[in-house]
């Protein structure tokens, strides 16, 4: 019996997405199995059974209608949810410690750039002063992590062995050794007063969207030696209000930002984020994991389920995540 297809439905004008090189690693991962690129190869709907998407026109996966397995190429699936015509088959995840190593040191980077000042040290580089300040300890800063999942739970582990001091807090409870952990909406408020620099790895939902707004901003604390408490978003642009952030930016709500995710991507040449000096732009990429792997991590979910196994990471399309 002949192996079911796989269509790739990739939307994204950068090299590393590239349609053509996704094709190649995928054929190399499942030989004996149909690659096919949507539109663009020639093959009977009814053929395909998987698709590997990212950010696929809404619809485009309606077309299929033995589609048995949609895998989605990175973490997020939140433009996937909003597609009214998406096929009621499982949804499933990328979840690899190759991706979950990339975005604990994404975190781990920028924690510590805001930690040890690199904002004000490139500035006094730019003007060829000489002015170190007084450097606090990493046990000074608490660290706050919105989202203790895979990912919120191996930063916050890799930056208590660094010394900071933190917590998580997520929307149902946790339990993880040596972190100190709240959930749910009761929790949220003393989660942030006890906060100097918050992370959020939130997952995109109606519960979540635009959550990082001015509100939330203001309850954070105000006493720890940044003298301003800083925002670190690397889950996903909708969680983000952008004037809020630009304006507590400006008046002294927040002292910092570093920000990979945007409401608009790429992130408009006219945007303010650009040019803004206590602002660090990355292009949406803290966690690109390694393409062969993902390839091969799909590859083996296929052949465990055609052999009756269940499917790893599946998405709760209640939850949205």
């Amino acid at each position: 019996m002949a192996k079911g297809a796989l269509a790739l439905l990739i939307e994204s004008g950068t090299d590393n997405w590239s349609s053509d090189r996704w094709k190649e690693r995928f054929r190399l991962a499942c030989p004996g199995r149909d690659i096919v690129l949507n539109p663009a190869d020639d093959i009977a709907s009814e053929d395909v059974h998987y698709a590997a998407v990212w950010q696929p026109v809404p619809g485009a996966l309606a077309r299929f209608p033995k589609l048995r397995v949609i895998f989605n190429l990175g973490a997020g699936v939140d433009s996937l949810l909003a597609d009214s015509d998406l096929p009621h088959v499982p949804l499933v995840r990328v979840v690899l410690g190759d991706l979950t190593q990339r975005m604990t040191e994404y975190i781990v980077l920028h924690v510590l750039m805001h930690h040890r000042q690199q904002l004000y040290l490139q500035q006094c580089q730019r003007d060829k002063r000489w002015e170190p300040r007084s450097q606090w300890a990493a046990k000074a800063i608490r660290i706050g992590i919105m989202g203790m999942g895979h990912l919120g739970r191996d930063a916050a582990e890799v930056l208590t062995r660094i010394g900071f001091r933190v917590a998580g807090w997520n929307s149902s409870p946790k339990l993880i050794p040596g972190i100190e952990c709240f959930s749910g909406h009761a929790d949220l408020m003393p989660f942030l007063a006890r906060t100097d620099i918050l992370v959020c790895l939130l997952p995109l939902t109606a519960d979540t969207k635009a959550i990082l707004n001015r509100k939330l901003f203001s309850s954070l604390a105000r006493n720890g030696p940044l003298g301003a408490p800083v925002l670190i978003n690397a889950g996903r642009g909708g969680l983000q209000v952008e004037a809020d952030i630009l304006g507590c930016l400006a008046d002294g709500t927040l002292g910092a930002a570093t920000l990979d995710v945007y409401e608009r991507e790429p992130l408009p040449k006219s945007s303010p984020f650009w040019s803004h000096p206590n602002l660090l732009v990355t292009p949406h990429n803290a966690a690109d994991a390694d393409p062969d792997a993902i390839s091969a991590y799909i590859a083996g979910q296929i052949i465990k389920f055609e052999a009756g196994g269940l499917l790893e990471n599946a998405v709760d399309r209640v939850r949205g995540y």
